[in-house]
């Protein structure tokens, strides 16, 4: 039997679930459709080594709570370990759970959100953005920086990993670190 599109006008259920699962794909943490290539994410999670001793309660508090989510699914519009997150969901859980501090919905708000830190002033616990969207001025991703040059987020692709600020791919896409005001 041929395909035909009249048919498939006539019968979208039964290309419902390729049609989701599509949408899916093409969607990122703050709403832009985009796909994250899976090349992106080389870290070598057993050499990331973070010093506790040297950050103070609230911003090693906030690492640590962001690594227990490394391996939870990507999820588009999701906020939860078990059933899945994005980045600025991921982000937003962290803050509000361990500091009970109220971070805006998604990547693009956050980064209004939060004072603009030079590289040098960087902290563990200070948020990254970039914009890895169709629009390369537009912020639609963040994550958490947990050292110099590590920073954990949701990735389309592997879900919550850890990566490095400094590969070509976050460089280019880079647009700024930022602190929540109440720290």
């Amino acid at each position: 039997m041929k395909w035909s599109f009249r048919k498939y006008l006539l019968f979208p259920g039964r290309f419902m679930p390729v049609v989701i699962a599509f949408a899916l794909a093409l969607s990122s943490c703050g709403g832009k459709k985009h796909t994250v290539r899976s090349d992106h994410h080389r870290e070598d999670r057993t050499s990331v080594k973070v010093d506790f001793g040297k950050l103070d309660k609230t911003r090693r508090l906030i690492v640590e709570e962001a690594m227990t989510w490394l391996d939870t699914p990507y999820r588009y519009a999701g906020e939860e370990k078990g059933r899945g997150t994005d980045c600025s969901g991921m982000v937003m859980r962290v803050f509000d759970d361990v500091m009970g501090w109220k971070l805006p919905r998604n990547s693009a708000k956050q980064a209004q959100y939060c004072h603009k830190l030079k590289s040098k002033d960087v902290k563990p616990g200070d948020l990254v953005f970039f914009a890895t969207g169709k629009d390369p001025d537009r912020i639609s991703h963040v994550g958490i920086m947990i050292d110099e040059v590590n920073f954990i987020h949701a990735s389309t692709s592997k879900g919550v990993v850890i990566s490095r600020v400094d590969t070509p791919y976050y460089i280019r896409t880079f647009m700024m670190y930022g602190r929540p005001p109440e720290f």
